[in-house]
């Protein structure tokens, strides 16, 4: 008998529970909400995501139940398995004969007890949640129990997860692994499905990984410990003229000297920058962080009035730039306080001055070396960084990203398989893009990975050469950037790369096939918004099957841009009612998530446009498939409403494209857009750089199917098609091109 104090928690022996229990507390620090809603009596199903082998242990851990676990009757096979289902009254259950699982699992629902199972089916090994399927469904109606959902963060990444593309062989923590868990209400057996679970435990999972403490931390701070934690090791290579290569350590001591000089001679709490990527970019950057400031850096390609606007919305006073690049850009509004960064760095002191700074990586903990720059611990909610939407469509506005938002799209993308530590990262995405500042600029100084840095994303051949002679691993960039590497690269220049991923636009597939029949290289789309931090969603290489028991599982699929990151949950809702849709029809996609941004700097009207309810407008139409997957449809604002149908603009120009026999192009030969029409609401407008009248084009596309409605009734020839210097269309002036066209007409 145990102690009268004493409740049954599981249905291990007692001596067996309390030493388990005593392991399982000293190796996880578990942390819960809403674990009150759970049912004190009565049967219940409980369904959790699954990934890792031991999601059992800190779900008993923390449930004041005993569990009764369905498994995977296969492991029974192996002895330790086998004693471990014994032992703690697991309910086996096969693929190949299900039934018999499943009806133990509904008489134990029906003897008042609380059984656990996953709706997956197995274990995920890419980290995100994977198709649901209806046995729990099924299970729970026959026993007529409630179901209650649970969703378990902070175990990928352990050695019992399949991180890294490998079970247990990989380096245990020396510290508690942090995990939370978020259980939801009980939910009535007929209002189940596998719509409603995926809903569910999405939400669930977005409200445990906001609970991380590591998004409290200071990202300052964070890259810091990184950089100092292996100060000799290489880790950026600046290929801006001839080749210049700097250590973790080197970069700390030049950003720590920089961040003084920053800190006695600024008065402002936010510092412009104007540099392309490269070494310098770091240093700035990181040096503006220490200095407690707040770096902004610049899309100097932007058009003077948008960079003026940008100047002021800021409040910015001091640039930080080079000299060199100052005299290429005299379009640029410098401000009266425009420093170069040489002259800086030598008037703080110079090299000399960053030996101390060089020792003190060497020989001092990590920790002291944040402590002796001045960076605080908590930075959480605070600004980290601003950025300015490119205006492709209006006016900049201020997108102020935070410690948080930064640090959970970092922490996202590190569970994904695409950049390990080990990786070698080309980066030659400007740093005014959300995507090169957050994932070639702030990820490598957080994860420690090697950057090889080309000045522009159009300067190809120096592209390829930097792949080629450094090794790089993977590459990022938007189409419009790699299409050309295409035509100049030879076949063996790119050996070297696993990965390219691209963002920023839709991925057309001649250019996905080309480049994958050319080089073996597949390219793997993803999605977001600076507002998002910007990656959202991202495809991913299947992960291999290393065990018996495992099934194929999908990282990636064709025409879609990958499942939401871990961490966000999504809404489809109608873009006219905003009722809420179903997650696989189409509509507008909504957002939530820790690296969703706040809004918009001093702007609150349009950040109340922004957001609905708590939920990030993205603006643009797509639907999910059942396994996760997103489909973006295309942007609102590049859909026309003509006699009551919804025409989609980039659709209309892959038809175009197909029809007229316009493929393979280097850069975009068409766009369509929509202007006013008082007849039927909108007409369409193509801008195009081929010759092309408007009975031909008519001709040609009702031949091949395409709807009336579909067909642009107004034609304008342009040298290019108007783009930004992100790789993005630039939507307002190709916008005024039409307006204008359809006004001449």
């Amino acid at each position: 008998m145990p102690f009268p104090f004493f409740r049954r928690r599981s249905y291990l022996p007692i001596h067996l529970e309390l030493i388990a229990g005593a392991i399982a507390r000293l190796l996880y620090r578990v942390r819960t909400s809403g674990l009150e809603k759970l049912p004190k009596t009565g049967g219940v199903l409980l369904i959790s995501n699954h990934i890792t082998y031991v999601d059992v242990v800190v779900l008993q851990l923390v449930c004041p139940r005993p569990i009764r676990f369905i498994g995977h009757k296969g492991l029974r096979r192996d002895a330790f398995f086998n004693w471990c289902f014994e032992l703690s009254g697991c309910i086996g259950i096969s693929s190949e004969q299900p039934r018999e699982g499943m009806r133990a699992a509904v008489q134990a629902l029906k003897r008042g007890e609380l059984v656990c199972m996953c709706p997956e089916g197995h274990i995920s090994r890419t980290g995100q949640l994977m198709e649901i399927k209806k046995g729990f469904e099924v299970i729970a109606r026959q026993a007529e129990v409630p179901v209650v959902a649970a969703s378990i963060d902070g175990l990928w990444g352990s050695i019992f997860s399949f991180a890294g593309n490998k079970y247990l062989w990989k380096s245990p923590r020396l510290m508690p692994t942090h995990v939370f868990i978020a259980f939801g209400h009980p939910t009535p057996c007929e209002q189940v499905s596998t719509a409603w679970a995926r809903r569910e435990l999405l939400d669930l999972g977005e409200r445990a990984f906001s609970e991380r403490p590591i998004l409290k931390r200071h990202l300052g701070r964070e890259c810091v410990r990184t950089l100092t934690k292996h100060p000799w090791r290489g880790f950026i290579v600046d290929r801006t003229a001839g080749r210049d290569e700097l250590s973790c350590g080197q970069l700390y001591a030049a950003a720590a000297l920089l961040s003084r000089r920053i800190r006695a001679t600024v008065p402002e709490k936010r510092v412009g920058i104007v540099l392309p990527p490269g070494a310098g970019a770091f240093i700035t950057n990181l040096a503006v962080m220490c200095a407690g400031k707040i770096p902004v850096n610049l899309n100097f390609t932007s058009a003077r009035a948008a960079l003026e606007t940008s100047l002021r919305i800021g409040g910015i006073a001091t640039v930080i730039t080079a000299d060199s690049l100052r005299a290429r850009v005299p379009h640029f509004p410098w401000p009266d306080r425009t420093v170069d960064l040489r002259a800086e760095i030598t008037a703080a002191g110079g090299k000399s001055a960053m030996l101390p700074w060089l020792v003190a990586a060497w020989v001092l903990p990590n920790q002291w070396c944040a402590e002796i720059v001045g960076l605080p611990r908590v930075g959480d909610r605070a600004e980290a960084g601003l950025l300015f939407t490119s205006g492709s469509s209006g006016e900049p506005k201020g997108v102020a990203l935070s410690h948080r938002n930064l640090l959970a799209n970092c922490a996202q993308i590190s569970s994904l398989s695409i950049l390990p530590e080990s990786c070698t990262l080309l980066g030659c995405l400007p740093v005014f893009h959300s995507f090169g500042f957050t994932v070639t600029l702030w990820y490598p100084m957080l994860r420690g990975c090697r950057v090889v840095t080309v000045p522009s994303p159009l300067e190809t051949r120096k592209i390829i050469d930097a792949i080629r002679e450094e090794r790089a691993t993977v590459m990022l960039g938007a189409p419009t950037f790699v299409r050309p590497i295409l035509k100049k690269a030879l076949s063996g220049e790119l050996r070297s790369l696993d990965l390219v991923v691209t963002g920023a636009e839709k991925l057309p597939d001649d250019l996905y096939k080309a480049f994958h029949e050319q080089f073996h290289i597949e390219i793997l789309q993803g999605y977001g918004l600076t507002e998002t931090t910007p990656a959202a969603n991202l495809n991913q290489p299947h992960p291999p099957v290393v065990l018996s028991t495992n099934e194929p599982q999908a990282g990636k699929r064709a025409g879609a841009v990958g499942r939401m990151m871990p961490g966000m949950t999504a809404r489809i809702v109608d873009p006219d009612t905003w009722r809420e849709l179903p997650l696989t029809e189409t509509g507008l996609v909504l957002f939530r998530g820790a690296n969703v941004f706040g809004g918009y700097l001093d702007d609150a009207e349009k950040t109340q446009a922004a957001f609905r309810e708590g939920w990030f407008v993205t603006g643009d139409l797509g639907r999910f498939d059942a396994d996760g997957f997103l489909f973006i449809e295309g942007r609102l604002s590049r859909f026309s409403k003509i006699g009551g149908e919804m025409v989609p603009h980039g659709t209309v120009e892959q038809r175009i494209v197909e029809t007229l026999g316009w493929e393979h192009p280097e850069s975009p030969v068409v766009f369509v857009t929509g202007v006013p029409d008082p007849a039927k609401g909108e007409a369409l407008v193509l801008l195009t750089t081929r010759e092309v009248t408007p009975e031909q084009l008519r001709s040609k596309l009702a031949e091949a199917g395409v709807p009336n409605l579909w067909i642009p009734k107004v034609i304008r020839r342009v040298e290019k098609i108007p783009m930004l210097g992100t790789g993005k269309t630039d939507l307002k002036q190709c916008r005024e091109l039409a307006l204008d066209a359809a006004r001449v007409r």
